[in-house]
């Protein structure tokens, strides 16, 4: 029979992959990427839109023309309100060469200077000054979208908390919340990398994906805590083997999932924005598409290693890990002294004795010896005359 791919594997659950057992690995790229974000964060900051920082926007008919050939066209009105402390801030093309725009966002001036600017503009371009329009937006706007989107994200992460607690319990509620933290801190760091304008819809595209984030770390630890119900009862696996295991019941659904989700976005990112020239989207588009990705990476390979972390400190689940490796050991021993020879213990002893059982496996249980029946353990049966 041929040997089944890693595909056919991943869907029934087989693939064994040792995710738990490497989660040092894991903390270290989180460690990682939270120190890269960080010093983002200080060196780089963000690069703030118009409607957190106040100021003019002009609006130009693109009609053939280039965004250095506007801008330039701006520039040069704000010289003539001698606003000299006031800078273009940023430039881009919206739609295409024929029918789109292309917004100029400045400092603020005042609504006189704004007429006398777009006059100047019209007459750089020559154009229809009744093409060109200019408003003004208080940073008050943005402060205020600002001050909501941090209430509602409190609000989330309480509720959440409740809700996982209620569900699951306080160490999978622990290990969930810095898991969205983690995406976070991960999503805004590539946004202040990439240098991409922060809008309100960057903060909205932040709340969405918080959600998603969740959807995938309960689906997980929903199999978690299935196959770890009753985990102490028995002597085969350790929590974190079990666990593990959980994770490549689940993987498979995840990444299928994650790709359902991430090609409409991509699509609106790619395709809406630097195929087709809608810039508008690029601020949702890329917040979406970089917290889904990291989502698979949060609820995978960090929310379930932080969660086993946790749990190996329960006196409960440390004295049944003991026990396991203790008695797997003890049968490894005795299976070692025999010399090869049949050692007297029971069928569940086999499963165990020799090695750990392969990493994500299910455990396994035999038949009792069809030959025993009613005789005592490790005696075979008489025969009745």
């Amino acid at each position: 029979m041929a040997k089944e791919g890693l595909a056919s594997r991943l869907y029934r659950g087989d693939a064994g992959l040792n995710i738990i057992g490497r989660r040092k690995m894991w903390f270290t790229v989180a460690l990682v990427g939270v120190l890269i974000a960080l010093g983002s964060f200080a060196l780089r900051g963000f690069t703030l839109g118009i409607e957190f920082t106040g100021g003019t926007e002009f609006t130009v008919p693109a009609a053939g023309r280039t965004i250095d050939q506007v801008s330039d066209a701006v520039a040069k009105g704000l010289e003539a309100v001698n606003a000299a402390d006031v800078k273009v801030e940023s430039a881009q093309q919206v739609g295409d060469d024929a029918t789109g725009s292309i917004l100029v966002k400045t400092g603020e001036v005042s609504s006189a200077d704004s007429v006398t600017i777009k006059d100047s503009v019209a007459k750089t371009l020559s154009a229809d000054p009744a093409t060109i329009s200019g408003s003004n937006v208080s940073g008050a706007w943005g402060r205020s979208v600002t001050d909501r989107a941090v209430l509602a994200l409190l609000v989330f992460v309480a509720v959440v908390s409740l809700y996982l607690v209620i569900r699951f319990e306080w160490r999978m509620a622990v290990a969930a919340v810095v898991s969205l933290i983690l995406d976070l801190i991960l999503t805004a760091g590539v946004y202040s990398i990439v240098g991409f304008e922060v809008s309100p819809s960057t903060v909205i595209g932040f709340l969405t994906i918080l959600g998603y984030a969740l959807y995938d770390v309960v689906v997980v630890f929903d199999k978690v805590q299935e196959n770890t119900r009753s985990i102490t009862a028995g002597s085969g696996q350790t929590y974190a083997e079990a666990s593990n295991l959980a994770i490549n019941q689940t993987l498979m659904r995840s990444i299928n999932t994650s790709l359902v989700a991430l090609l409409p976005v991509g699509g609106l990112l790619f395709i809406g924005a630097g195929v087709f020239g809608a810039r508008t989207l690029e601020d949702l588009g890329l917040v979406l598409f970089v917290g889904m990705a990291l989502a698979i990476y949060s609820s995978l390979f960090f929310a379930t290693p932080v969660l086993v972390w946790l749990k190996n400190y329960e006196p409960r689940i440390k004295v049944h890990n003991q026990r396991v490796l203790a008695r797997r050991q003890s049968l490894a021993n005795r299976a070692a002294e025999t010399g090869g020879a049949e050692p007297e213990f029971s069928d569940s002893d086999h499963a165990l004795a020799g090695s750990t059982p392969r990493v994500g496996a299910r455990p396994t249980t035999k038949r009792p010896n069809a030959g025993n029946r009613g005789g005592r353990p490790g005696q075979a049966g008489t025969k009745r005359r």
